[in-house]
């Protein structure tokens, strides 16, 4: 069943389209991944998709609700975290947490037990007691998306949630995530963090200049489109017959890192490969390593971009 069902969606700000036509469909208990570079129209589409704002022109189902004539049943069901921060700054944070369970009308015994679980679940019970505007910035951000948990939702919305975030805090908060949607929870996950989306999401959409460029799981993204591959070679020394390689191999990218480290990116890797050995041979130049990876969701990202700026350029 599809929780979120997005058809033509377009929305212009004078002559200027933010988001153009685009179609979408998330379906129920998936972690679903909403990816591009700044300004590409991620933060309008989750505007629109909360019902922040209005649409210029298209369709939107959220849960099967109508969004655009029934924005306030939407409201009930759904949970959002956005970037910017949101705190009230002399609140301690447990008292932040059960004034959220207040706002959502959560009885005041289910308020105290749900603020001890996600005390725990956040790693927050050393600072339960400490004011909002004493926090740093991650401490904050974990209250935030905690909170958020404080009353019961269909679809959680979160944007760019791990800002701030150390890399423990960060892979907590990604496993937490992955146990609420084993419970049905559907999670809208924008991020810049491309290892995040591969580890996280079920599905994933590539936004560029308020168009959708790419749909589907990470593994049929680096099945689809990943067909380069990247070997990397380390050599003990600099050699200036280096330079050998880029001037005779076309139609791959080479890079010399340091001088001693080679990287190839092909998709015709294998016989790439052979040629630079051939002439690495020849020279008498020894490898000290040598290694072939596949390419990744981060550089998928990358040439889904920059193919579609070629495009519109």
């Amino acid at each position: 069943m599809s929780c979120i069902i997005v058809e033509s969606l377009s929305k212009s700000y004078g002559s200027v389209k933010a988001v153009d036509k685009i179609d979408l469909s998330v379906d129920s208990g998936q972690v679903f991944g909403f990816l591009g570079p700044n300004g590409a129209g991620k933060s309008t589409v989750i505007k629109l998709l909360t019902t922040a704002i209005q649409p210029s022109n298209g369709k939107i189902s959220i849960l099967g609700i109508d969004a655009i004539k029934n924005p306030l049943e939407i409201r009930k069901r759904i949970g959002v975290v956005l970037q910017q921060p949101s705190y009230e700054p002399t609140l301690s944070v447990e008292k932040s947490l059960e004034k959220y369970g207040m706002m959502w009308d959560v009885d005041k015994k289910n308020r105290k037990k749900r603020a001890k679980e996600l005390l725990d679940a956040f790693d927050l019970n050393e600072i339960k007691n400490k004011k909002n505007e004493d926090l740093s910035i991650g401490q904050r951000r974990r209250v935030q998306v905690a909170r958020e948990f404080m009353h019961d939702m269909d679809l959680l919305f979160l944007d760019e949630p791990t800002v701030g975030l150390d890399p423990a805090a960060r892979r907590k908060l990604l496993d937490f995530l992955k146990n609420k949607v084993k419970t049905g929870l559907t999670i809208f996950f924008t991020t810049h963090v491309l290892t995040e989306a591969e580890y996280l999401c079920d599905n994933i959409a590539i936004i560029n200049k308020g168009k959708i460029m790419a749909i589907d799981s990470p593994e049929q993204l680096q099945t689809s489109l990943g067909h380069q591959k990247t070997v990397k070679i380390h050599i003990l020394h600099v050699h200036n017959e280096l330079e050998q390689i880029r001037s005779e191999i076309k139609n791959c990218k080479i890079e010399f890192n340091s001088g001693t480290n080679i990287t190839i990116n092909s998709s015709d890797s294998e016989s790439v490969l052979l040629e630079v050995l051939k002439i690495l041979n020849e020279n008498h130049i020894p490898i000290e390593d040598l290694s072939a990876m596949p390419t990744s969701l981060e550089e998928i990202f990358l040439k889904v971009v920059e193919d579609s700026d070629a495009s519109n350029s």
